[in-house]
């Protein structure tokens, strides 16, 4: 009886999703019923899918109750009518997600993939790009989001002032959500004429900072767009893997167990003492919290664990330098953390493999910590690889990279390696794929340059000899290798 049972359960889910499933080969009569839909092509056997599967699940229960509808559905790839429509569309990876409105494709998806992303980057393509406030009910109803909203004021429908602020709604729509009301009774329950106002979400409120916050530019719309987003996150925002790139350095992030949908007061209880230390640095520095689980990799990056509900609390200069309060959290640890932050008394964290004991090989290892007097101040031109010890193309290209290592030995030239995973990466380089090689000439340090060439031996030397700041003792600037041979 129990297996019967939870067999009916388990099919109640399925009958009862709220995600149309668009894998058969009705598929372009089907998606052009609706005037805007997001649909997902995916494989069954995807771990990327079955992670986004509950949240898109859930995205679409919330945005089939919204005014307007926004219907999320999917295709299964590996189906026989599946496989066409995704070959149609030009899908290559799982999942994929794209916008189709009234039967044809409109653009890729380029939202976040949690649950509210999704929810908020689709409110955001239906409907005009500002709600109009007709009566009070409607103000209370789009105010009962759990999100910042701006509402715009206007006693003159026609001001300069409301034309401005739509352009910005037009523009920031798939971030932030815009109203506008020029209802008298509106306008008098709030006490806001010819105005724009942020308001915070519930959850989000404190005593520490206004829960409205009126905006005194005039009627420019940069200026509208600067108090937006200067302002958007609040003293204390709540960063997310979804938001992260709004929050500037230098930034104070505190980690730990935050939850707005499980645990809002908890959340709020550490918040609020971070916001009452915080409000006397917002001038200098900027903060959030982040929830220690979605950015594990980040804490274990400043070399933090989270024990006990307390918060840890890492810092990122405006050089990207990274700092961590290595005592337990309390305002008066924090504020003392703060201070010394600012006034330069912290050294900086740096994740780092040891120092390489013995490093007279073809190929000098950096570290983190040997990089500044390995590379920097290095009085020869270096070619530099950085790696991961599992990449493929990183193996393959190991014993040639050795082998330019000896070649250059009586050379003003280092070949360097440095293992991009185990050690932080200094600015200015950049490493989003391995291996990733920079030329660094002797007399230009802080401008390295991204090595494009081939990765053959020929290739490598060609390149070296080319650019060597001194010509090569064995090599002409074409890469031909000298006879050793003095002519009178």
């Amino acid at each position: 009886m129990f297996r019967v049972l939870a067999f009916i359960s388990l099919l109640s889910l399925v009958i009862c999703s709220d995600v149309l499933d668009l894998s058969g080969p009705d598929f372009d009569q089907r998606v052009a019923e609706h005037d805007t839909v997001l649909v997902e092509f995916f494989a069954p056997w995807c771990g990327h899918c079955k992670r986004l599967a509950p949240k898109y699940e859930e995205a679409a229960t919330i945005l089939k109750k919204n005014d307007p509808s926004v219907p999320l559905a999917k295709v299964d790839c590996t189906s026989d009518a599946g496989k066409e429509s995704c070959s149609k569309y030009g899908v290559s990876g799982y999942p994929t997600l794209k916008i189709f409105r009234n039967g044809e494709f409109s653009s890729e998806y380029n939202g976040g993939r949690e649950t509210d992303a999704i929810v908020k980057y689709m409110k955001s393509q239906v409907g005009p790009s500002s709600v109009e406030i007709k009566t009070l009910s409607d103000a209370k109803k789009l105010l009962s989001r759990i999100e910042v909203v701006i509402i715009g004021f206007f006693k003159n429908e026609k001001s300069q002032l409301k034309e401005e602020f739509l352009k910005v709604a037009d523009k920031l729509r798939e971030t932030t959500s815009f109203g506008h009301s020029s209802n008298q009774e509106v306008l008098d329950s709030y006490g806001y004429k010819d105005q724009i106002v942020l308001f915070r979400p519930q959850h989000l409120q404190s005593k520490f900072e206004e829960k409205e916050l009126k905006y005194e530019g005039g009627a420019d719309k940069s200026k509208i767009e600067d108090f937006i987003r200067d302002n958007f996150h609040g003293l204390v925002g709540h960063r997310t893997n979804d938001n992260f790139q709004d929050f500037k350095n230098p930034l104070i992030v505190a980690y730990y167990d935050v939850d707005y949908v499980k645990n809002t007061k908890g959340t709020n209880y550490w918040r609020n003492r971070i916001m009452k230390v915080a409000q006397n640095y917002k001038d200098k520095l900027n903060f959030a919290i982040s929830n220690v689980n979605q950015f594990s990799a980040e804490v274990e990056e400043f070399g933090l664990s989270v024990k006990g509900d307390k918060p840890v609390i890492a810092a990122r200069s405006e050089k990207q330098q990274k700092f961590r309060m290595t005592d337990e959290f309390s305002m008066d640890t924090f504020e003392k953390f703060l201070k010394d932050f600012l006034d330069g008394k912290l050294e900086a964290h740096i994740k780092s493999e040891p120092v390489p004991e013995n490093n007279d090989g073809p190929v000098k290892v950096a570290v983190a910590s040997n990089f500044d007097s390995l590379v920097m101040d290095n009085d020869k031109d270096i070619l530099l690889e950085f790696y991961a010890p599992w990449c493929g193309h990183c193996k393959k290209l190991a014993p040639t990279y050795e082998e330019l290592g000896t070649e250059m030995k009586d050379e003003e030239v280092d070949i360097i390696k440095m293992d991009a995973t185990a050690n932080d990466v200094p600015p200015p380089y950049e490493v989003h794929g391995f291996p990733t090689l920079y030329w660094v000439p002797k007399n230009g340090k802080n401008s390295p340059k991204k090595y494009d060439g081939g990765r053959e031996l020929d290739d490598f030397i060609k390149y070296v000899s080319k650019h060597a700041t001194n010509e090569l003792k064995g090599w002409d600037r074409k890469g031909t290798k000298k006879s050793g041979k003095t002519e009178l």
